[in-house]
């Protein structure tokens, strides 16, 4: 007869529990997994999944009760790591969405507004356009793949336990929200420059003659050119695009990192000495 007492009970419990209160955190915070369009309940059922195969790789779990309070306290930590590293991800495509705004501002496609079922927002169409470009790129590169990588190395560089949580993780979460402006910028510095120079133009053709109607001509051109611009740029983004989400899994990679309160020092390969004598 088989006999279980509470306490293995409880320890397969918090062994299931835990780290599937991670995985699920970074799957309804991070790109393309936390989806508005994707049913609930196939969330859940890759969060199991995963869950299913990272648990038996987890190093040891506290031996407590996951309904105590301390077994609460943990829940709630593995859920803001989750959060955070689905989070960093997260920074990287409204940088995307944001250059697109800049674009499409600086075009005059301003009114050019729809509805953002992601964001639960108003988003604009060049906004939109650059959000499914990064999608695509984001899948070509299998970069989902390594950010369920990046999670399943978090539980060895932060292991569950009941452990304070570090407030230099929030920190470096902080750190690279503020990336969203500069790659943002970045990325429609080439249409914000082009238009720049067209608008320059206008004005110097508006003050040589007069007698033309700038309102007239001026918007089909400034969307003309921008448009022009985004078609001869769109070929050129593919690497900075890359490199942002190397720096987005790298960010969530910190997170749990700077969550320790000792973050183990990492490996590295010493070079070959010789052999004395």
């Amino acid at each position: 007869m088989l006999a279980l007492t509470s306490a293995e009970i409880n320890a397969w419990i918090a062994g299931l529990i835990w780290p599937l209160t991670r995985i699920l955190g970074l799957i309804a915070a991070a790109p393309l997994f936390g989806n508005a369009g994707v049913p609930v309940s196939i969330k859940v059922s890759l969060g199991v999944l995963l869950a299913a195969v990272i648990a038996p790789t987890v190093p040891a779990i506290p031996a407590m009760d996951p309904t105590s309070w301390a077994g609460l306290l943990i829940l709630v930590k593995e859920l803001l790591i989750g959060v955070a590293m689905g989070f960093a991800m997260r920074i990287v495509f409204a940088a995307i969405e944001y250059a697109g705004e800049v674009a499409s501002m600086s075009m005059g496609l301003g009114f050019a507004i729809s509805f953002d079922p992601n964001t639960r927002g108003r988003s604009a169409a060049v906004a939109q356009f650059m959000a499914l470009v990064s999608t695509m790129a984001f899948l070509a590169v299998n970069a989902h793949l390594v950010l369920l990588a990046a999670l399943a190395e978090s539980f060895v560089t932060l292991p569950i336990s009941s452990t304070p949580f570090s407030g230099n993780a929030p920190l470096e979460l902080v750190r690279w929200g503020s990336r969203i402006f500069s790659a943002g910028l970045q990325l429609s510095l080439p249409i914000v420059a082009a238009l720049l120079i067209t608008n320059v133009a206008l004005g110097i053709l508006t003050r040589a003659a007069p007698q033309l109607n700038i309102f007239g001509i001026g918007f089909p051109i400034t969307l003309g050119v921008g448009f022009l611009t985004l078609s001869l740029v769109m070929p050129y983004l593919g690497t900075p695009i890359l490199n942002l989400f190397n720096q987005g899994i790298e960010a969530g990679r910190a997170i749990p990192r700077a969550g320790a309160t000792r973050s183990p020092a990492p490996a590295t390969l010493a070079p070959a000495r010789p052999a004395p004598g």
